[in-house]
């Protein structure tokens, strides 16, 4: 992929649509490709978080460990930003993404990502919105296993 394609890409991440052309080039310009085949991981749950990951090209599963295992909750894709929670929020790693199929990814450092989001403040504002949207999604699947657990005793 040209560094064209890269900007792109990141253009369809929602977080980063409303970012100028060239600073996207820049952000594309110092991330760094990876590339992982089928079955690897990208990070575990718990590891330090030391970037994010946009998602070129194939699929990974977003695993979160329990006490009976570990629990596919989510499966995720092209244009698809992983590892971003843990840099945000200085938190260790809260899933561990292991590649469905082989992927293609851009890794952006956190230290790349907060220059970003000084830069350019939009991004923080996207951040939140994205986050947020998250988050409500997470609550009503967790009311929802709450709700299908009542049911069942």
């Amino acid at each position: 992929m040209s560094i064209h394609e890269d900007v792109e890409a990141l253009r369809r991440i929602p977080m980063f649509a409303k970012v100028e052309p060239a600073r996207l080039k820049l952000m594309a310009f110092a991330a760094e490709r990876a590339n992982f085949a089928a079955g690897e991981s990208m990070f575990h749950q718990g590891d330090v978080s030391d970037s994010a990951y946009i998602i070129l090209e194939g699929r990974a599963d977003v695993l979160v460990n329990t006490p009976v295992g570990q629990l596919k909750v989510a499966e995720v894709g092209r244009d698809s930003i992983v590892g971003d929670i843990g840099i945000l929020c200085d938190v260790p790693r809260t899933a561990t993404i292991t590649a469905a199929e082989a992927l293609c990814t851009l890794r952006i450092t956190k230290d790349l990502f907060f220059r970003m989001v000084m830069d350019f403040p939009t991004i923080g504002i996207e951040v939140m919105r994205v986050l947020a949207q998250r988050l409500d999604a997470t609550t009503e699947r967790l009311r929802d296993a709450v709700a299908a657990n009542q049911t069942k005793h």
